[in-house]
C-alpha cells in the first residue's frame, strides 16, 4: 500500500474545510459524534427535516475556533440536499468584515448569496422592489462602478454594460455593488449603514417578499422541500465594542439585532462567538434568536476523561483522523497496520493525537509542520520539536493572572462567565469537552509540558 506524499501533504493542510460532496475528501472525514458527546448536527438536521420542514427554524451552532465546525456544516448541507432541501451555504467573511459588521451588512450578505445560488438553479425571481431600492441606495452613496465597458465583480464574474452604458445586472450583481466596496472601505461601510440603517425593517420585508417566499414556492414546485440558508463564521466576531454601541460587538448583533436575524423566513443557521454562552446574555439570545432553544455546541474531541485517564475511544478516531490523509483508500484495520508508513511508532501518532487535546485544526497544524520537516515516517524527536514550538508560542501570550485563571480551571474543571475567563476559551488555552455527565472543561495540553504548570502540580500535591 503506497504513501502518496504530495497527496498527504495538501490533504493536512490545516486551512482546508473539508466539502463533503467532494469524492476525495470524503475519504478523509470521520465522524466524531460518538465521543462528542451529542449529535450536534443530527440535532440541527432533525429540526428542520422532520420537526419543522414546513415552518422557518433559526438554530445557533458555535464552538472553538479551528474545531471542525465548517466540516460539520458542510456535511449537514449534503444531507440536507439529500432530502431535497435547496441549501445555500456561504462563509461571512467572504462577505463581510467581520471586525466591522452590522445587521445589515449581514442581510445583504444574505440576499446575494441566496439570490445567486437561485438563480444558478431553476428558480426564478423579479425582485422589482429590491432592485429600485438597491439602485435608489446606489444613488443616494453616488458609488457607481468606476470601469468602462465591463465591471469584474469578485466572486461573480463580468457584467457587460449596455450601449447606453449603464449596467444590465441580476440582483447578487447589484447587491454586489454596495457590499464589495463596503467590506473594502471603512469609510463606505458607515456611510452604506448610516442611509440602511433607518430602513432595515423594509429591506427585511423585500428578502422576504421578493426573495424567500417567491424561491420557496418555485422550489416546491419541482419537487423540492424548501429552502435552508446556513451561515459560517459570524463566530469570528471580535469581542469588542462597536461605533455605534458601548456593548461588544457579538451582544449587539446576535441580542439587540437578533430578532431581526430570525425574521428572514426560510430555514437559518448561524455559526455564532463560542463566547456569547459563557455571558449572563445566553437566556435573552436563544429566546431572541434560536427560537427558545440554547446554541448547540460542536465540542473538542476527547484525547482524556475528566479524572485525565485516556479517552480510548478518541484517541482511536483522532488516529483514523490522520492515517485516512495518508491511506484514504485503505480501511481502518489496514490503516492501522500501515502506521510504520507515517509514524515510526504508533506510540507517536497517540502522542500526537493526545497533545493536540482533541482540537482538529491544532492536530493538522502539528502534522503540516512535520511533515515540512521530515517526509514520513514522521520520528519522534521532530514531532517533539514541533511541540516545543507550539508550547513555547503558546506560553508567550499568557500572563500571570491568567496563569491563576487557568489554575482554578484545572481546579474545578468549569468556566466562569467573566470576560477574563471568555479570553482563555478565545485564545484556546482552554478546551471545552462533553461527556455523559455534562460539559467540562481542561488545558490545552500544551500547557501541561510547561515548567510553569510542572511548578504549581508539585507545589500542591
Amino acid at each position: 500500500m503506497r504513501l502518496d506524499l504530495e497527496r498527504f501533504f495538501a490533504a493536512c493542510n490545516p486551512s482546508k474545510t473539508l466539502n463533503m460532496k467532494n469524492a476525495e475528501d470524503h475519504k478523509y472525514y470521520i465522524e466524531f459524534a460518538g465521543v462528542r458527546g451529542g449529535k450536534a448536527i443530527e440535532a440541527l438536521k432533525r429540526t428542520i427535516a422532520r420537526l419543522s420542514p414546513n415552518e422557518p427554524t433559526c438554530q445557533l451552532f458555535t464552538g472553538h475556533i479551528g474545531c471542525g465546525k465548517s466540516t460539520e456544516l458542510l456535511r449537514l448541507k449534503m444531507e440536507l440536499e439529500a432530502l431535497d432541501f435547496h441549501v445555500v451555504y456561504f462563509q461571512a467573511t467572504d462577505d463581510l468584515d467581520v471586525a466591522d459588521v452590522d445587521i445589515t451588512d449581514i442581510l445583504l450578505a444574505i440576499a446575494r448569496q441566496v439570490s445567486a445560488s437561485l438563480e444558478s438553479s431553476r428558480v426564478t425571481l423579479q425582485p422589482r422592489g429590491f432592485k429600485a431600492f438597491l439602485q435608489k441606495t446606489i444613488d443616494v452613496l453616488q458609488t457607481p462602478i468606476e470601469v468602462g465597458g465591463e465591471a469584474k465583480l469578485p466572486g461573480i464574474g463580468t457584467v457587460k454594460a449596455s450601449t447606453e452604458g449603464k449596467f444590465e445586472v441580476s440582483l447578487p450583481d447589484e447587491i454586489a455593488k454596495l457590499t464589495i466596496k463596503a467590506k473594502n472601505s471603512q469609510q463606505m461601510r458607515s456611510k452604506l449603514r448610516q442611509h440602511l440603517e433607518p430602513q432595515t425593517s423594509q429591506i427585511l420585508e423585500y428578502i422576504n417578499q421578493e426573495i424567500l417566499e417567491v424561491a420557496i414556492t418555485q422550489l416546491k414546485q419541482q419537487g423540492q422541500k424548501g429552502l435552508v440558508v446556513i451561515v459560517d463564521n459570524l463566530d469570528r466576531i471580535p469581542n469588542q465594542e462597536t461605533a455605534a454601541s458601548s456593548k461588544p460587538l457579538p451582544e449587539y448583533i446576535f441580542v439587540d439585532r437578533g430578532e431581526q436575524l430570525s425574521q428572514l423566513n426560510c430555514h437559518l443557521v448561524y455559526t455564532l462567538p463560542l463566547s456569547l454562552i459563557f455571558s449572563n446574555l445566553r437566556e435573552p439570545l436563544k429566546n431572541r434568536l434560536g427560537n427558545g432553544r440554547s446554541p448547540i455546541v460542536l465540542s473538542m474531541v476527547p484525547v482524556f476523561s475528566r479524572d485525565r485517564q485516556d479517552h480510548p475511544g478518541g484517541i482511536a478516531l483522532l488516529r483514523q483522523m490522520i492515517l485516512a490523509r495518508a491511506l484514504p483508500e485503505a480501511t481502518a484495520e489496514e490503516r492501522l497496520a500501515s502506521v510504520t508508513k507515517v509514524f515510526d511508532s504508533l506510540d507517536t501518532l497517540d502522542r500526537l493525537c493526545k497533545i493536540s487535546g482533541g482540537h482538529v485544526r491544532s492536530l493538522l497544524g502539528m502534522l503540516y509542520a512535520c511533515l515540512q520537516e521530515q517526509d514520513p515516517p514522521i520520528s519522534r524527536p521532530i514531532l517533539e520539536m514541533v511541540i516545543r514550538q507550539e508550547r513555547d508560542s503558546l506560553l508567550l501570550a499568557i500572563d500571570n493572572h491568567e496563569w491563576e485563571l487557568l489554575f482554578q480551571v484545572v481546579r474545578e474543571q468549569k468556566v466562569k462567565g467573566d470576560h477574563e475567563y471568555q479570553t482563555l476559551l478565545q485564545s484556546l488555552f482552554v478546551f471545552e469537552y462533553q461527556d455523559e455527565q455534562g460539559s467540562w472543561f481542561g488545558l490545552n495540553p500544551l500547557l501541561f509540558e510547561t515548567q510553569k504548570y510542572q511548578d504549581w502540580v508539585r507545589q500542591n500535591e
